[in-house]
Order: C-alpha cells, then sequence, then structure tokens
C-alpha cells in the first residue's frame, strides 16, 4: 500500500507537492528499516492523520475518544488506543502528560508533511489576491523597501512572521568617491539612485598617490551609473582586463581593492527583513507559548545565524521545509521554517523569502502561498 495517500473528494494535490523540496533527511528513510511507516495500514495512517490536523487546528492533544468520533471506519476507543500505541512506539507521537491524549513529534510532522498532506493548489482568486497585494508595493520604491512592505503582506497572509534575505546590492548605483583617511586606508562612498548612502573602510596598497584615487573614481564613475553593486563588478572586472594599458600599477590596485571591498562578507552583502512578529504572538496556549515564542524573537535578533540559514535555500529551488530541531538554529524554540528562493530579471537566484513560526503552521495553505510569493517577488524584480 502506498505511503502517499490519494486526495479526498473534492481536493487536488497540488503541482507544488513535486516541486518543494524537503529538509535535509528522510524519516520515513530513518524508520523504514524497523517494518515502521511504510507497513502503516489506512486505519493507522487516518488515526495519525487525525491526531496531525487536530494540533495543526488547536495546538491541544487529542484522546482515543474524541478521535474514534472522527475517523471514516468506526472504531471503538479501546482500538484506537491501540492504534495509537503503535504510531508512539515508531516515534510519530507522544503524550505530553500521562493523562494526556497525544500530539505529534517532530518526526511525525516531517511524515505527515512529506507523505499525508494533501498540498492543495491556489484558487485562481487566491493567485490575484496574492499578486495584487504584492505588486502593489513595488511601484517607485527601492528594492529593499518594496520587499519590506511585501513581507508585511506575506505576514498577514500566513499568519506568521515573514523573512526576507536580501542583497543589499540590488539598489542602482549613482555614484562614487574616495576619500583618504590615512596614507594607507580609504573611504569609499557608495551612492545609489534612490538616495542610499553607503560607507566602506579601505586598505590602500603602500604609496598610492591622491591622484591614483581621483583616476580610479573617474574609471568607475563611468562605467557604474544605473547598475547594481553585483552588476558593477562584473562590468569591471572586464573592463579592468580591457583597459589595464591605461592605467598605472597603483590606480589598478586601488580599483581591485575596491572591488573586493564590495564582495564583503555575506553578512555585509545581505540584509535580513522580518516583519509581522506580533502574528506569534496570537493564540497563544500556556505560559510555555510564550516562552517558545521568546525563545523565537531571540532567534531572530541574533541575525547572522538566520541569514546562514536563509542562505542555504539559495541552493535548492522550489520550497524548503525546516520543522522543530532539523534546523539548529529554532531548536529550542520548535519552530517551523518554510522558505523559497526569488530571482531577478537574468533568472539568477539573488535572495530568499518566507515565513518562520510555531510547528502548527498550516503547512498545507502556507507552502504553496510561500511559493507562489517567491514567484510574483522574481517577476517584480524581473520588472
Amino acid at each position: 500500500m502506498p505511503l502517499v495517500s490519494s486526495p479526498r473528494d473534492g481536493q487536488t494535490k497540488g503541482v507544488l507537492s513535486r516541486e518543494y523540496v524537503v529538509a535535509h533527511h528522510d524519516p520515513i528513510g530513518l524508520i523504514a528499516p524497523n517494518a515502521g511507516l511504510a507497513q502503516l495500514n489506512e486505519r493507522s495512517r487516518d488515526i495519525f492523520r487525525q491526531i496531525v490536523e487536530s494540533y495543526l487546528a488547536t495546538g491541544e492533544p487529542v484522546g482515543s475518544r474524541n478521535i474514534s468520533r472522527l475517523i471514516a471506519v468506526p472504531l471503538s476507543p479501546a482500538s484506537v488506543r491501540n492504534v495509537m500505541s503503535d504510531l508512539e512506539q515508531l516515534g510519530l507521537i507522544y503524550a505530553p502528560h500521562t493523562s494526556a491524549g497525544r500530539l505529534p513529534t517532530e518526526l511525525g510532522l516531517r511524515f505527515f508533511v512529506d507523505a499525508l498532506m494533501q498540498l492543495g493548489d491556489l484558487t485562481e482568486s487566491e493567485r490575484q489576491s496574492i499578486q495584487n497585494q504584492l505588486t502593489s508595493v513595488g511601484k517607485a520604491q527601492s528594492v529593499e523597501a518594496a520587499l519590506g512592505e511585501a513581507l508585511t503582506r506575506l505576514s498577514g497572509l500566513t499568519r506568521a512572521a515573514a523573512v526576507v534575505l536580501t542583497p543589499k546590492s540590488n539598489s542602482r548605483l549613482k555614484h562614487i568617491e574616495f576619500v583618504r583617511l590615512e596614507p594607507e586606508r580609504a573611504l569609499v562612498v557608495l551612492v545609489s539612485e534612490d538616495g542610499q548612502v553607503e560607507n566602506r573602510v579601505l586598505a590602500l596598497p603602500p604609496g598610492v598617490p591622491s591622484s591614483a584615487l581621483t583616476e580610479a573614481t573617474n574609471f568607475l564613475n563611468a562605467r557604474i551609473r544605473g547598475r547594481t553593486l553585483a552588476e558593477a563588478r562584473l562590468e569591471l572586472e572586464t573592463a579592468m582586463t580591457q583597459n589595464r594599458a591605461e592605467l598605472d600599477q597603483l590606480t589598478q590596485k586601488v580599483i581591485a581593492a575596491g572591488i573586493a571591498s564590495w564582495s564583503g562578507g555575506e553578512s555585509d552583502d545581505r540584509q535580513l527583513i522580518v516583519r509581522g512578529h506580533a502574528n506569534l504572538l496570537e493564540d497563544l496556549h500556556a505560559l510555555e507559548d510564550l516562552e517558545r515564542v521568546r525563545l523565537l524573537f531571540d532567534d531572530l535578533e541574533a541575525k547572522r545565524g538566520v541569514i546562514d540559514l536563509l542562505g542555504r535555500a539559495e541552493r535548492a529551488e522550489g520550497v524548503r521545509i525546516f520543522i522543530g530541531s532539523e534546523n539548529k538554529l529554532f531548536s529550542l524554540s520548535g519552530s517551523s521554517t518554510i522558505i523559497a528562493p526569488y530571482s531577478d530579471g537574468a533568472g539568477h537566484i539573488v535572495g530568499v523569502l518566507g515565513v518562520i513560526g510555531p510547528t502548527r503552521l498550516n503547512y498545507a495553505r502556507v507552502i504553496p502561498t510561500v511559493d507562489y510569493a517567491a514567484r510574483i517577488v522574481s517577476q517584480m524584480l524581473g520588472g
């Protein structure tokens, strides 16, 4: 009997089920040697599905008596308890308290998302609504401002915190200037067409005269206007090769050092935008929920770690899903992350957007929403 159940009446398994990329391990493979998941019969999967769907809807444990009323095939509470015992031995569910009902484990949630979840496609009206909300913010704004506003809309659609990792280099450059600070240090001033100003300190080769800084400034300004930093780097590397005879060696070194400084580190070249923190405070059931959200807020403040996490999604196509401790950054707060890369007009992946929230996110809804939002943002950047 196949693990992936067929769609229920009236539901369709959307194309995204073939596209989103699962996280770094396959829990089905972890348990199959012990004759576990592959041998779950339809009754066991139905009971397990009810436990997970109840958790996603309420966050509360569900007991055998309630499940016996929900499942398609009538079973006594005693029979349901027997099945629940088997599911618990497989590591798919657990009892938070001795006399409580059952909740899915992280492994159970992963199995549900990978094998049992009905991932419906967005309706045409839902697509149109998302497109209208996201594209309405991009006109006459900087890329960063438009992305921030788009995140606010995405956060509202998913009722989670929305995040985006974007290059600072999306802004179009207008002017550059070298200002000497010390004999072997200079300040590089980058001015963007949208008015943003960025300063970086540059180490100069020994013996660089002021005339070399002026020549480097003129050479760069003749080639960078209207380009992003990424585009400017490619243009300048080509121009340096073609114009070496026209530039003295010290000027060449200044230009090369300037290009290298623009490459920066990841932390310099990227910025993290987060919107919708308040959504994480909704529907808290207990003090432990509040503590979990506090830990998540702390994690989001540690932007370096979030940047590293989101950067991993740039190396894969489609949606990536990290549940609980699958992602070490959010393991203490028990949070899930659903993220997808977006591209520029040339089809190059330039950033990642998605949502972060509790492990009981509405995965079937959030996954296609994040995927479609990433596609719309790609269209926005493509002009």
